[in-house]
């Protein structure tokens, strides 16, 4: 099975995370791109709108009912919050498996979800049969799902920093702590006042203090690890950079424990996250364009605090990569099928 060939369709291609999969699918050795929906820009050729994918990328963007999405074997939604949940049944219906890089299926509690995301949901029971699918946590899942869950780009750094303390039960889990920070591209490809380049850059805040949605993912998520729920202040920021996501994590240690060996132990198999060595300071561009997490582990003064250092590209592990990682999984390829580039420096 692992050499086959599947057929991929993307809805919403024109935004960020869209051309960052139209990337990723491209250099793909075992995926062929059959369908990219956009209504608005129906009709166009994909290279004409994304210069760097000339001679790569031959398809036009087209209308989402003209795609032929239910011939194709695996569907991304690349697409703002509430349009997946609205045509995943018949697509899953058809046989096709779906990847959601937005949040429809990523809440367990419906109720939960349409608090912080303001609709109804279209589609509960596909919420309930969803994989959440941070692959270093729920790989096995991952393999059997018909629909994905795609983590946010905050929760997977957030996530992956602090999943080995909570599985060791080393730390106070009703006190941790989240101090991140993103790329403007983290808002997504389009208009607003507070992304202008003249609103951003050469600036610096924070946003969502009192509520962000990615919240009660991130809760989730740890709670889901640690058997119990947890206390968790999350608080994001905008920083003036394009890409990235720079997650500084607290937690306050309950016993003694070897806390570089055990990071290194957690992630030993893990292709996409590298522990860096004992007193790093890793930075965003190490992982720019890369499908990569990398985390530094620190103890201050040898202190009860542990400060661990997480960071990732928001649109390639945080995102697209992430995505077409679990694709690799769900079809039983190689996990790093097109997913071995480099971060680009300087």
């Amino acid at each position: 099975m692992a050499q086959q060939r599947i057929k991929a369709g993307i809805v919403g291609g024109t935004g960020y995370t869209g051309v960052e999969l139209l990337r990723l699918l491209a250099q793909h050795p075992h995926c062929e791109l059959r369908a990219i929906t956009s209504r608005k820009e129906a009709g166009m050729p994909v290279a004409e709108m994304f210069p760097n994918l000339r001679g790569r990328v031959d398809l036009q963007f087209s209308e989402p009912s003209a795609s032929a999405l239910d011939k194709c074997d695996v569907v991304f939604f690349a697409t703002p919050n509430g349009v997946a949940m609205q045509e995943a049944r018949a697509l899953v219906s058809a046989g096709v498996r779906i990847v959601d890089l937005a949040a429809d299926f990523r809440i367990r509690d419906v109720s939960v979800w349409e608090q912080w995301y303001r609709m109804k949901h279209a589609c509960p029971e596909l919420v309930a049969e969803a994989v959440y699918a941070l692959p270093e946590v729920n790989r096995d899942q991952v393999k059997s799902a018909r629909v994905i869950a795609n983590p946010g780009c905050y929760p997977t750094a957030v996530q992956l920093g602090f999943l080995p303390l909570v599985e060791a039960g080393c730390v106070d889990l009703d006190h941790l702590i989240a101090d991140a920070k993103s790329g403007v591209s983290g808002a997504g490809r389009k208009a607003e006042t507070h992304i202008l380049h003249a609103e951003a850059a050469d600036n610096f805040k924070a946003y969502g203090v009192t509520g962000h949605r990615h919240h009660p993912e991130i809760a989730q998520g740890l709670a889901h690890v640690a058997g119990r729920p947890v206390g968790l202040v999350f608080v994001p920021h905008l920083t003036p950079m394009i890409r990235g996501i720079h997650a500084t994590l607290y937690a306050r240690l309950t016993r003694p424990v070897d806390l570089q060996s055990l990071y290194e132990k957690r992630y030993a198999g893990e292709t996409f996250v590298d522990v860096m060595p004992a007193g790093s300071h890793p930075e965003t561009r190490s992982v720019r364009g890369a499908n990569h997490c990398r985390i530094a582990v620190h103890q201050p003064q040898g202190g009860d605090t542990v400060v661990v250092l997480s960071v990732i590209d928001n649109l390639v592990k945080g995102a697209a990569g992430q995505a077409v990682q679990n694709m690799n999984i769900m079809f039983g390829f190689a996990e790093d099928a097109g997913l071995t580039q480099i971060a680009l420096l300087p």
